[in-house]
Formats: structure tokens, C-alpha cells, sequence
């Protein structure tokens, strides 16, 4: 035991710098930034990562359902006496009817496709959370429709919200600019589906009202979602009381792919079975090769500042060469010359180990800020929500990762200090003291 602790004063006393000689401490110095910058940089790039595959799973599960059934053919009749068998379901915690189907919009001399879903209102905010998501206009409750038929005057905005009949659309905000549309604009829906006439086949052609702007902060639903009322929704594609599908919420989001299976299994099949880690598998995919790729290129920055260690390592043996011959002199074994210079090298790893954990950490605590900063600061915006699906850099950071990266790098330190501390080793008094 007295052995051990000596090895670990002289270890730790080489560390510090010396009069003669503070070239090999600045040296170590720079061998532990080298460390910590590398830590802290493989640490932020995983964190945002991470917040990156966050945002955009609670954005996309903020516009889509767990999971959905779809009926063969032309739809799902009897649809709510097949929704409240559904939600008897285990597992499954709401059920919401929809109909599905694309369309052009026009207003003016602006033209874009869409997306429509046609939603019962009151019934959505149990499966999505596209009430929250509204930055003009609401929802209306089912308890209105009576009210808002009976009643012309009402105004387009509140209670007349998606009400049946009145032919209204709420509009994603990027598919809005690019109308040109506001709150209380008319524009024009057209479908494939087409009406004969004397003249041949033409459009079927409906005037909607823009009744709401939903802002999901995700791109892909903003520009190229609208929803209309379902009532509505089916008189346009004349569905009659068929439904597209069932849209599910489910008790466990990530037991999606088996328990909508189930479900459309307890209900005796004949349904296209759908959940959202399918819908979006290439998005949730990239994310997760992305980050290992990212792990295993910034790994070699890791390492290469790792590897520094034997250069310094190198240096204090040529440095101390007269100390490692007196030291054998005085009866110091090669195991625990050895020793030492592991044991400080091992503290430069762990040194540079632990400043990077607190410079990730604080680093990615704060990157959207500092992102925002710098962007404000050069006039540049960094993340094009067209490119990148959303327009903030969040970062979480997981403990896991924390462990993998700070293990790592401290496994690699250790590594480092073999060849120079077996060099060490090997110092012949005799020869070490010639020139002495």
C-alpha cells in the first residue's frame, strides 16, 4: 500500500510544472484541453441529436394519431358502432373518425396541393393536439353546430369553426403563404373526382372559407395539410356515412406497430393497418444512422486529442530519464515505474475527460440560445424549416450517451499511456546515468 502511494506522488508531482522544465507541463496542458474539446463537442452534437429526434416525434404525434385502421374499397361504414368496439380495445385510449383524400386550393392566381383531412372537431383533440396548434381561429365544440347552423350572422371565426355546412378549412401556415390566404379569405378546392356534364368531365370545384391557421412547427404538415369538417369532407367526395379510416390513440405510443395490429386483429381483420414509426420510418431511421455516424467520426477527434497523451507521455520520459535511474537505483521495481507514468497519464485522460463532460453539458444546455444569438448577430438563419422539418436546434441530453462518450474517451486515455509507461520501464540505470 505505501508502494502505491508513492507511485501516485511522483505521478502526480510530474503533472505539475517544474522550474527547469515547464515545456513537458504546458504540453500536458494542452493534452487535456485537447481531451476536453473533443468530449464536449462528441457530447453537444449527440445532445442535439437527441433533441432533433425529440422535436420531432412529439411534432409529427402533435398532427398524427398513434396509430390508424383504414377500410378496402371506398371506406369504413358504420363506422361508430366499429369506434366504440375499437376503444373497448386494450391498449387503446380514444378513437376519432376521419376521411382522407388530396386537392388543389386556388386563391387568385396562387395554386398549391394539399393534404385534406376531414375531422369531426370535437373529437380530434382526443387523437392530435391540433387545437394547440392553432395561431388564428378554433375548434368548434359538437354542442354549437345547432346553434351556428340555425344562425347565419355568426362570424366565420369562433363558434363557426369547422362547423358542418359551412364549408370551412383550416389551413397549415406555410400552405397559407403561399395562397397569399388569411382568416376570412375564400378560396377555391378542387378534387379529381369529377362531375359529367354536357361539356364532358369537369372538376368538382367547392369555395371554402378559411377559418383557422394551425402552425404545427414541423414543415411537412405546414405546407401541405388543411382540415375541413368530416360532414364536409363527405358530401365533397360524396362518401355518403363511409369514413376513410379510424385514427387511434393508444395507452403506449412506442407499442404502436403491435397493438394496432391487435386491434385490427380482435376486429376480424379487412383493414390497412398503419402507426406512426411506419408512417415515418425514414425520418426516425436517418436520425439514429446519422447520430452513429456522427459518434464514430467525432470519436477519432476524441482520439486523436487521446493520443496526444503518449507524445506528452514520450517527452517526460526523455525528460526524466535521470529520476527513472535513480528511482531503479533505489530498489523502484519496472511494474512500478511503470506505474507512475501510467497513473499520470491516466490523469490527463481523466482530467480532460471531466472538463469536457461540464463544457458539454453547459454547451448543450444552452445551444438553441447560442444559435439564436449567433443568428440574430450574422443575419443568417442556420435551419431552413423546408430542409430541416423544424426551425429550432433543441438538444437533450441523455445519460447514456454521457457514459458512452466519457468511458470512451477515458478508455482511449488509458490506452495511450501503455507504450510510454513501458518505455519507461525499460530505462537501464547504467545507460540513463552516463551523460548525467
Amino acid at each position: 500500500m505505501a508502494e502505491r502511494r508513492y507511485e501516485w506522488m511522483v505521478g502526480l508531482r510530474y503533472l505539475r510544472a517544474r522550474t527547469h522544465n515547464r515545456f513537458v507541463s504546458f504540453i500536458s496542458t494542452i493534452s487535456i484541453v485537447g481531451v476536453a474539446v473533443g468530449v464536449a463537442v462528441l457530447i453537444v452534437v449527440l445532445s442535439v441529436m437527441n433533441g432533433f429526434e425529440r422535436e420531432l416525434r412529439e411534432r409529427i404525434l402533435g398532427m398524427t394519431a398513434h396509430g390508424s385502421l383504414v377500410g378496402f374499397g371506398e371506406g369504413l361504414e358504420d363506422w361508430a358502432s366499429l369506434q366504440a368496439r375499437v376503444e373497448t380495445g386494450a391498449g387503446v385510449t380514444a378513437a376519432a373518425p376521419y376521411i382522407e383524400g388530396e386537392a388543389m386550393l386556388l386563391n387568385g392566381d396562387e395554386v398549391s396541393g394539399a393534404q385534406v383531412r376531414g375531422i369531426l372537431p370535437g373529437q380530434e383533440s382526443r387523437v392530435s393536439r391540433l387545437a394547440e396548434k392553432l395561431v388564428q381561429g378554433e375548434l368548434a365544440d359538437p354542442a354549437d353546430y345547432d346553434k351556428v347552423a340555425e344562425d347565419d350572422r355568426i362570424s366565420v371565426t369562433g363558434l363557426a369553426d369547422l362547423a358542418p355546412g359551412r364549408w370551412g378549412v383550416v389551413l397549415g401556415s406555410a400552405l397559407a403563404r403561399e395562397l397569399g390566404a388569411s382568416v376570412g379569405d375564400r378560396v377555391v378546392m378542387a378534387i379529381s373526382q369529377g362531375n359529367v356534364t354536357p361539356a364532358g368531365l369537369v372538376p368538382r370545384l367547392r369555395r371554402m372559407t378559411v377559418t383557422g391557421i394551425f402552425d404545427a412547427g414541423m414543415y411537412e404538415f405546414d405546407r401541405n395539410l388543411a382540415f375541413v369538417h368530416m360532414d364536409d369532407a363527405a358530401r365533397l367526395w360524396r362518401l355518403g356515412d363511409r369514413v376513410t379510416g379510424l385514427r387511434l390513440a393508444l395507452d403506449d405510443m412506442f407499442s404502436a406497430p403491435v397493438l394496432v395490429r391487435q386491434v385490427a386483429v380482435d376486429l376480424g381483420g379487412g383493414f390497412y393497418v398503419n402507426d406512426w414509426t411506419r408512417q415515418h420510418a425514414n425520418f426516425f431511421r436517418s436520425i439514429q444512422l446519422s447520430k452513429q455516424m456522427m459518434f464514430t467520426i467525432l470519436l477519432l477527434v476524441v482520439a486523436v486529442a487521446a493520443f496526444n497523451i503518449v507524445s506528452t507521455l514520450v517527452m517526460v520520459v526523455k525528460d526524466k530519464q535521470g529520476d527513472i535511474a535513480i528511482l531503479r537505483t533505489l530498489g523502484t521495481t519496472p511494474a512500478s515505474v511503470m506505474a507512475i507514468f501510467m497513473i499520470q497519464g491516466t490523469l490527463i485522460g481523466l482530467a480532460g475527460t471531466l472538463g469536457g463532460l461540464v463544457l458539454g453539458s453547459v454547451l448543450a444546455l444552452n445551444v438553441e440560445a447560442f444559435v439564436h444569438a449567433l443568428e440574430a448577430f450574422t443575419g443568417t438563419r442556420f435551419l431552413a424549416a423546408d430542409v430541416y422539418f423544424i426551425t429550432d436546434l433543441p438538444a437533450e441530453l441523455r445519460l447514456p450517451d454521457l457514459a458512452k462518450v466519457c468511458g470512451t474517451a477515458f478508455v482511449l486515455s488509458v490506452i495511450s499511456t501503455l507504450y510510454p509507461a513501458w518505455r519507461a520501464a525499460r530505462t537501464q540505470p547504467a545507460e540513463a546515468l552516463r551523460y548525467e
